[in-house]
Order: C-alpha cells, then structure tokens, then sequence
C-alpha cells in the first residue's frame, strides 16, 4: 500500500518570504475559493508571524482579515495553521504570558486549527509553554524544531529536543528549516530516528528553496516518514521562497507515494490571481534578487529570505564605506569585496555568539553583528563595538538558552559593559500586561472585540494598533503607494511599466521582507550609542545638569526606520518642556528587526518635537530639538 503525503498551501508566507507586504482581505477572498478549488491542499497557513502587522499597516483590522481568511477553508473541511514564536508570541520581542494565553483562545475561536510554535533558540522551556498555552486554548499544539547545520546542530540535538516536546504533550512536530540550509540525509535520519519511537506522530516538513537542498530534503524526509510538506506555487515559489507544489507532486508521486491530484484549471486561476495582485502594488516589494536561489547562502548559513537585505543593506553602507574611505585616501570597495567580507564575517561571529539557530529574528541579528563588525574593521576600529539591546539580551539568555557556548571575548565584554547573565526562565522578566491595556481601551473608549480580539492586538503589537486606530496607519501606506507610484508607473508609449522593481535600481531606502517581518533596511547601530549621524559604538557620559544651557542642540536620526517614543508600556514618551540629560533616550528607531535607540547628545529642555509617534525617518532627519 503506498503511503500518502499530504501538502500544506504557504500562501501568505510566499508573499512574505518575496516581500514586504501580503495581499489585502479583499484579494485573499478573491483567491480562496480557487485554492479550494485545486482539491489538493490538507492545509492552509492563515496568519501568525508578521500577517497581522501588516494588516495593522494597511489599516486593516487584522482579526477580521482571520476571520474571513479561515472561513471558506474550515467550511471545506481544510484545516488551518498558524506560526507563533512561543516567548515573541506573533512579533519579534517578548510577549507577557497572560498575552500568550489570550491569542491561542482568540485563534482557535477566528478559525485557525493548528498553531505551529518554535523557539528562535530551540530553548525546550519557551516551546513547552506555548503547547500548554495552545491546548488550553482548544488548538491542536505543533511543536516546530527550527533547524540549523553545525557542529551543535546534530541529530542527537534534534532527536532529544523532539522527545522532551512531544513529553510536554505537542501534538504533531515540524522541521521548521527556515534557511533550507539542512542537509538532506541530516534532516532523513532526524526524521527516522523520531519514527522508531513514535510511529503515530504526524510530523510536517517546512524549508524555503534559498540554496538548493529542498527538493532533494523532501524527497529524503519523505522516505523518512513525514506526513506533510509545505509548498508554494508560481509565480512566488523558489528562490527565497518554498518548493512548487507542481515538482514536489510529481517526484513524490514518481517515488511511489500517494499524493493528491491537482485541478490545473484551478491551480491556473490562482497563478493568474497572484500575478495580479503584483501587478497591482506588491510587486513593488518584491526585489528581483528574491527570485533566486543562491548556492552562496551555504557558507553562512542565513536563510534565503534575508538575501534582499543583505544586498540593500550592502548597496546603502558601501556608498557610506566609501565616502569614508575616499576622504581617509583608501582605495574603495566593490559589492562583491563586501559581500565576501560580511559572509566570512557571518562564519566568524556566529560560532562565537553560541550558535543562535538562524531563524527570525536571531539569523538578523547575527548578520546584523556581522555587517556591524566588517564596517568597523574597515574603519580600523574593533569587533563588537555596536551591539544592540535586542541582541545583548539573546547574548545573555534572557530570550532563551543558546544551543553552544560563547566566545570568551563576548563574555569578557559582558562583564566590562557591566551586563549581567539570566539563567532564569525567559518568561519570568515579563510580568501580565493584559490589565493596563483594559485600561488603556476603557480610558479609549475602543470595543475589545468578539472574544476579546481586539484587546489581543492591542496587547500584541501596541504601537502598531495605536496607528491603525488613529488612522495614522492608513494614510502612511497610501502615501508610501502614492510615492511608488510616482517613481515606477511611468507612461512609455502610453503602455504602464511593470510594477516589479527594476533589478538595476539603487533605492536610497529599501522596504522589503526578511523571514516574516517588514523592515526599512538600514544599519542597526548600539542602542547606546550617541544619537549622531556619525558612527560611534561608545555611548555619551550622562550629566546630572538638566538644566538648558541657552543654546541650541538637536537630535538626529542616525538611521532609517520607524520611529517610535517608546518600545514598551514601561516607559514614558518625552514631551515638549521636558527636562532631559545628555544620554537620556528620546525614543527608537525600529529597523531590521531591532529597536534602536536615539539618545541626547546633551542636557537640556526639550523646545520641539519634530516627528510623530511611528514615522518613518531617513539618516540625518531632525527629530528632537534641545534649548
């Protein structure tokens, strides 16, 4: 008897590993009924991850868009699945429990079955809790293992984080292979050595295509005994997206499984749909680059997804680089010199920062320290002088407990900035919030929302939501669509361009995707370091004087991004008339997955706020001034 596989439609996550946005509401109920229709799909993905931010960027309500995403799925009888990022829950810092608790009970009453829950760091604590949190809420609990290749990476690793899941009680598991970066007979023997205890298990393979393994990894996880495998589907799949639906059918079939038929009229439509939703405005985050595959990504390890970003973080620090370089009489550099400067670069730090698994958000952090470290070397300065926060804390454990071991170099450094090591539960620093956000909806006067959901967004992604309930949201992605349209909709011979960038443009700022979430590419700077276009890694000494000296300073973005007065509900947004000492933080620059904070250069009071909570800024733009 053949044994069957069943496939699992990523139809956001194409998007999100192409780009920065996702299609709107309006065109995934357009599309539903055609990938219902295809009659080959066990599975759907339905949100998690960074979907509802972007909703929250489009000005949408995002438990709305679930809703009405899960419902013609769950009336066909397709289950549906979502991604959680257990401790980070579904945004990229961590999330209080009574949050974490709230958004499985949410989920499961919008429609979503399945919640598909990993650890960037495989700490076997965050994941436990994220299956507890998910069974209480009525889901059914896959515990993901997020895969990586190194000398800690092993099978044994894998094979005993596996047992202590399925212990705690995780329903089904998946191997979660992000980079596509696993060797196929690796990931087969992982695979095996789980079947020989647990025969029943349903087990899910997930990998994007990014260097080339992923056919030839399905084939072997297949053989292994997987029961589901995750597809994409033209024209999103490959590069750094997942495998066609259309090759994985036939291989699996030609190997003697038993896998479904597709109706190729239905697939047909929503290939055509997919295509139109570029052309009508999500082309134009969706770099060429990404179409790729890139047998580069071997190396270093980073998943495919992160290729974009690279390439523009690249593109916007080397002309910076060599402005630098030209006025101290250094010869430039090419891309390429950087390029292979910042892979060997990836291969040197990351060993030494304990092996983070290289999944959102630690693979962006690990490049992020890489990138930092080459630009500072060139520079003739040291390693490791730009750290920010988000990183020190995976650095010290209070995200989790790193697979390998630190470099003495890194704790030494700990120890000089005075930074103290957490061997406690990640969970424990981050007390229940969900009251203060009662409060904050209350004092509103804002709905929390059939089954509490809109008291979830709030608690999930606070400045976010508080830009879509102002309006603010909307209107700066109109205007961000009306600015694309300026520069690409050009009339030639009355015919409009493609929407697609063109792949020898050089933007001064680049909105793409990496792993799941959008970001404003730029350099992630210390978040104590001085608020200055001028890179420095040495924070300003802080002044008991907060009195104005009578003249005038400013604060300068040092980076592109988003700015916000505050990062959580624990601190206070500065105000006009506000006292304030040189080091003090005027707020954060979000960009490439890190807050970055921007502090006063000196003592003063604060005359005029220049920016509005969540705007984006560009290097160099005035955002505070000081009298």
């Amino acid at each position: 008897m053949k044994r069957k596989i069943k496939f699992s439609l990523l139809y956001r996550d194409m998007w999100q590993s192409s780009g920065k946005y996702v299609p709107r509401l309006d065109q995934l109920e357009r599309v539903a009924p055609h990938i219902i229709e295809m009659g080959c799909f066990s599975r759907v993905e339905t949100n998690g991850g960074g979907f509802e931010q972007i909703n929250l960027l489009f000005g949408e309500n995002p438990n709305k868009a679930v809703r009405a995403w899960t419902k013609p799925f769950q009336e066909a009888g397709i289950q549906t699945h979502m991604l959680e990022r257990a401790l980070n829950g579904i945004r990229m810092t961590p999330v209080p429990a009574d949050v974490r608790k709230l958004m499985f009970k949410v989920k499961k009453k919008q429609g979503t079955d399945i919640a598909r829950s990993f650890c960037g760091l495989n700490d076997p604590r965050n994941i436990i809790d994220s299956i507890k949190y998910a069974k209480e809420g009525g889901m059914i609990a896959q515990a993901a293992l997020s895969i990586s290749y190194s000398e800690v990476h092993t099978v044994d690793y894998y094979v005993d984080l596996a047992e202590q899941c399925i212990q705690a009680g995780a329903d089904e598991l998946c191997l979660k292979d992000m980079a596509g970066i696993a060797r196929p007979a690796s990931l087969g023997k992982i695979v095996e050595r789980i079947r020989e205890k647990h025969k029943e298990i349903p087990i899910t393979y997930h990998g994007h295509a990014g260097p080339g393994f992923q056919v030839a990894t399905i084939l072997e996880v297949a053989r292994a005994g997987v029961d589901y495998v995750d597809v994409g589907m033209e024209p999103l799949s490959w590069g750094t997206g997942h495998a066609d639906l259309l090759t994985v059918q036939a291989m699996l079939k030609d190997a003697g499984f038993d896998v479904p038929d597709i109706n190729m009229k239905a697939y047909m439509k929503v290939r055509s749909l997919t295509q139109e939703f570029i052309e009508d405005f999500l082309g134009y985050f969706i770099s060429p680059k990404n179409r790729l595959m890139n047998s580069l990504l071997i190396g270093p390890g980073l998943p495919g997804g992160m290729m974009g970003s690279m390439m523009a973080d690249l593109s916007n620090n080397l002309k910076s680089l060599n402005k630098w370089k030209d006025k101290n009489n250094q010869p430039e550099l090419t891309e390429d010199d950087l390029l292979v400067k910042l892979f060997d670069e990836v291969e040197y730090v990351w060993p030494r920062l304990g092996y983070p698994p290289l999944v959102t958000p630690f693979s962006q952090y690990v490049k992020n320290i890489a990138l930092m470290n080459v630009i500072q070397l060139e520079k003739g300065k040291e390693r490791w002088s730009m750290i920010a926060d988000n990183i020190w804390d995976m650095i010290l454990g209070k995200s989790g407990k790193l697979p390998g071991k630190l470099a003495d170099e890194i704790v030494e450094l700990a120890k000089k900035e005075g930074r103290e090591f957490y061997t406690g539960h990640p969970q424990e620093p981050y007390s229940d919030a969900l009251e203060s956000f009662r409060k904050e909806m209350d004092e509103n006067g804002w709905d929390y929302g059939e089954d509490d959901e809109e008291l979830m967004e709030l608690a999930m992604h606070p400045e976010q939501y508080r830009l879509y309930k102002s309006g603010k949201a909307k209107e700066n992605f109109e205007s961000e669509i009306k600015s694309y349209e300026e520069k690409y909709l050009k009339e030639d011979k009355g015919d409009k361009q493609t929407k697609e960038m063109p792949a020898n443009w050089q933007p001064s700022t680049m909105h793409i995707n990496v792993n799941g979430e959008q970001f404003t590419v730029s350099v992630a700077y210390d978040e104590n370091a001085q608020a200055a276009p001028a890179v420095s890694g040495n924070a300003p000494t802080p002044s008991d004087n907060s009195a104005s000296s009578g003249k005038t300073s400013t604060v300068i973005a040092p980076l592109e991004g988003k700015f916000y007065f505050t990062k959580d509900s624990s601190e206070k947004a500065i105000q006009e008339g506000d006292h304030v000492k040189a080091g003090d933080i005027a707020g954060y620059i979000e960009s490439m997955k890190t807050y970055n904070a921007v502090r006063f250069e000196e003592a003063g009071i604060v005359k005029k706020i220049e920016v509005a909570n969540g705007d984006d800024v560009d290097e160099d733009d005035l955002l505070v001034t000081v009298g």
